[in-house]
């Protein structure tokens, strides 16, 4: 069964900033992890668990492929496996991320930042 990039949306919060740290080259399990919780400001911080769960989903959805042979030669670890994004998975992502974008544009629109802080003044 062939599914459509925008069949995958909404992306959880993981696999999206599993696939954003990915976008910017290939990576290991624990490089990953660090790249997440460096882009979510430490907000998103992903156990291992989590990490090669949402790791096999992708694998099995064909948005990351496991790497052969590293684009640095330097950074060849036997004991590792290296990720990397699919074209497909740049696909998914891009409408995701054109998802949200159009999501926050809304927001601006509607001020809801300002709203939100103006009616937590209100109720303080």
């Amino acid at each position: 069964m062939n599914r459509a990039p925008a069949d995958f949306l909404p992306l959880t919060p993981a696999v999206l900033h599993i696939l954003l740290a990915l976008a910017a080259g290939e990576k290991h399990g624990y490089a990953m992890m660090r790249e997440v919780e460096e882009l979510s400001d430490g907000a998103i911080r992903l156990g291992p668990g989590t990490l090669y769960r949402s790791i096999k989903r992708m694998l099995d959805d064909g948005f990351i492929e496991e790497a052969d042979e590293r684009e640095d030669p330097t950074l060849n670890d036997e004991r590792r496996r290296y990720y990397r994004l699919t074209p497909f998975g740049s696909q998914v992502l891009g409408l995701e991320t054109g998802r949200l974008e159009r999501l926050l544009s809304t927001a601006r629109q509607r001020q809801v930042r300002g709203r939100v802080a103006r009616q937590a003044l209100r109720d303080a």
